[in-house]
């Protein structure tokens, strides 16, 4: 293989493999295929998005060369943008939280971030600490003129899901019968889902959230335990329609599954990952027998050995 000297670490985000579940299936024939988002650079899908954001305001000129970038974060965004900003040499400024791993946190430093960490509850993500996160971002922001990626608001992170979309559509041969994917901008599941509804406007949607907090179906705000998702209130990119069903999936059983899956399928995952898997399970007790559901494997595990 002839190596492109114009290449860096950031041409190896995106294009991952998607494997079958083989253990943790149902009963009745339904594929579930896993995007194994964990072969980012990062561990994570966020690196996608990362570039793409970054990428947009460096075009537009809202970020100037080696200009100051600030965001908030509960890890995986943190760890992802520190990566593509010590490449393009934007200093990164990262407002996150004690209630995230630890790891994720060591992650983001290791690769130049400058963090400012925001208290929270006994370890718990609510809707407090996820608006005392973009408030203190907010604040920086306007006190240094850093460029605010804003995730919740930001609109350019969904041509990369657009983009992931594409490769879902090649990698099934275009058979997807049903998505699952756990929301938390919610940029993913919107962005996923407009593609493969164009490509087939048959296929079901469904949209995770946790149970303790299930505040996308219409339920109470509350704490729960699962990085990355459930931001504690209806986020801006969220609309109804996006997805036709949602489902809520306790923190316990989230991380049970995410063990079950590191045991029984050899994939060392994250807990939104082992909430999507059980959404994704759910989904074929109603889909016809034989179908194919797609769901995603969010990160690596290694983001939470400490939790």
């Amino acid at each position: 293989m002839v190596i492109d000297p114009s290449h860096n670490i950031l041409s190896r985000i995106g294009n991952t493999s998607m494997l079958p579940l083989h253990t943790v299936v149902p009963g009745n024939g339904t594929r579930i295929l896993v995007k194994l988002e964990d072969e980012n650079p990062t561990g994570s899908m966020k690196d996608r998005i990362a570039l793409t954001m970054i990428e947009a305001a460096e075009a537009d000129r809202r970020l100037p060369a080696g200009g100051h970038v600030v965001e908030y974060t509960g890890g995986s965004l943190g760890v992802s943008l520190a990566l593509v900003c010590a490449v393009k040499r934007h200093p990164l400024h990262i407002v996150t939280s004690d209630a995230f791993a630890e790891e994720k946190l060591l992650h983001m430093e290791s690769l130049g971030g400058e963090l400012e960490i925001i208290v929270s509850d006994a370890g718990w993500m609510t809707e407090k600490l996820t608006r005392d996160m973009i408030a203190a971002a907010g604040r920086y922001s306007a006190a240094t003129g850093a460029f605010w990626v804003d995730q919740m608001q930001n609109k350019d992170q969904v041509a990369a899901y657009h983009a992931m979309a594409a490769e879902i559509i090649e990698q099934t041969g275009g058979r997807v019968d049903g998505f699952v994917q756990s929301v938390g901008t919610a940029a993913s599941i919107v962005g996923i889902g407009e593609a493969l509804r164009k490509h087939d406007p048959e296929v079901t949607i469904v949209a995770v959230e946790p149970a303790e907090s299930a505040v996308l179906s219409g339920g109470p705000t509350g704490a729960h335990g699962i990085d990355g998702v459930g931001a504690g209130y209806v986020v801006p990119l969220w609309y109804d329609g996006a997805a036709e069903h949602i489902e809520g999936i306790s923190t316990e059983d989230a991380a049970a599954m995410a063990a079950r899956l590191a045991r029984q399928e050899g994939l060392f995952a994250g807990t939104s990952t082992g909430a999507n898997v059980i959404a994704a399970l759910r989904l074929a007790e109603w889909l016809e027998p034989g179908s194919t559901i797609v769901t995603v494997m969010c990160d690596t595990g290694m983001k939470y050995l400490s939790k």
